[in-house]
């Protein structure tokens, strides 16, 4: 006969069993989630849809995965017209491929907005970023400084203190500039718009650049070779890309006008379908870090975070920006295009 102490134990020891074999069905147990900032949790693929450039986003992907090497990181590149191109294709049937979009300026991310493909998402990373800069909804968040300037070739042009937007529609300047196209850089489509809302400029502005025989290039890397060439004096193209071929030994000069100059802020924000939330957010918050943003300043870009040193000789406190209603920025944008595509050809 088994004696009572013994059937206790017994029945003590099953209870015991049963309660591990509970916890370990999951069902209603919280397991921990891979956001919590630890490298060994976040893995998986990552897809990246950018119109950074193909080197300045490779070293930042080397950062990321060196960070996170369990991380797959795929990238998409292009134009950012050209990727919101590829953006509504994907949606059309069905799936968008992007976890993580990286793109131009604040207008294109708001009118993802409000198609509802963001996914909000406030870093933790965001202490040292201007409040001004931030979208309310916490749908995307801005990376950089980027201001549209003029390049210009010092082989050609000495007297660097008198140019400014109005010189590259002056008669002593004819079929001497060149400029990306808003077709196909968002950069580009940015300034567009934010030159049509300014009383000293406006869309005669851009009237006057095509009688005097601007040429339309593709992207700003292209601006930069033709001014550096000495095929062309003047070129309309961000600033970052005109510093790096002048440390490289272009004879190049950028010149932030008098005028005043559009600022774009890169912003990087989620996909509401990504399939990865956790290596999306940490690559977020990688970029808006002061290990990603140094990484941003080495790379000739001014960074967003104010507590990170802008790179050397350069004061973003010091510039005229020019600024335009965003959301107005966003409804005219396909008209803006319409009308440079029928001015210019497209």
């Amino acid at each position: 006969m088994i004696k009572q102490g013994k059937i206790q134990s017994l029945l003590l020891w099953l209870l015991f069993m049963m309660t591990i074999l509970l916890a370990g069905c999951g069902t209603g147990v919280q397991q921990p989630e891979a956001t919590t900032g630890k490298s060994g949790e976040i893995s998986g693929k990552l897809q990246v849809y950018t119109s950074q450039p193909d080197s300045d986003i490779s070293k930042l992907v080397t950062g990321f995965t060196k960070k996170y090497p369990q991380v797959q990181v795929e990238v998409f590149r292009s134009g950012t017209e050209e990727v919101i191109a590829r953006i509504n294709t994907e949606m059309k049937a069905g799936k968008l491929g992007a976890d993580v979009l990286f793109l131009a300026d604040a207008p294109t991310f708001e009118a993802l907005k409000a198609q509802n493909l963001l996914l909000s998402y406030q870093s933790s990373e965001l202490e040292g970023v201007n409040r001004d800069l931030l979208d309310s909804d916490n749908m995307y968040s801005p990376t950089k400084m980027i201001p549209i300037g003029i390049v210009v070739n010092t082989n050609k042009v000495k007297d660097l203190d008198k140019v400014d937007w109005n010189t590259l529609s002056e008669s002593e300047s004819k079929g001497q500039t060149v400029m990306p196209s808003p077709l196909y850089s968002g950069a580009a489509a940015y300034n567009l718009g934010i030159f049509r809302n300014q009383s000293t400029l406006g869309w005669s502005y851009y009237e006057k650049l095509k009688d005097n025989q601007v040429m339309v290039v593709k992207g700003n890397g292209d601006v930069i070779k033709r001014v550096a060439s000495g095929e062309k004096s003047y070129g309309m193209v961000v600033d970052f890309m005109a510093f790096n071929a002048a440390k490289q030994g272009s004879p190049v000069a950028f010149i932030y006008p008098k005028t005043g100059s559009a600022v774009i802020t890169e912003p990087v924000g989620i996909a509401k379908t990504t399939q990865n939330a956790a290596a999306a957010k940490a690559f977020v918050d990688f970029v808006l870090s002061a290990e990603g943003q140094q990484l941003a300043v080495q790379q000739g870009y001014l960074p967003v975070n104010k507590d990170v040193n802008a790179p050397e000789g350069r004061q973003a406190a010091a510039l005229k920006i020019l600024n335009a209603p965003i959301k107005k920025l966003v409804e005219q944008r396909d008209a803006d295009k319409k009308d440079f595509t029928v001015l210019f050809g497209g």
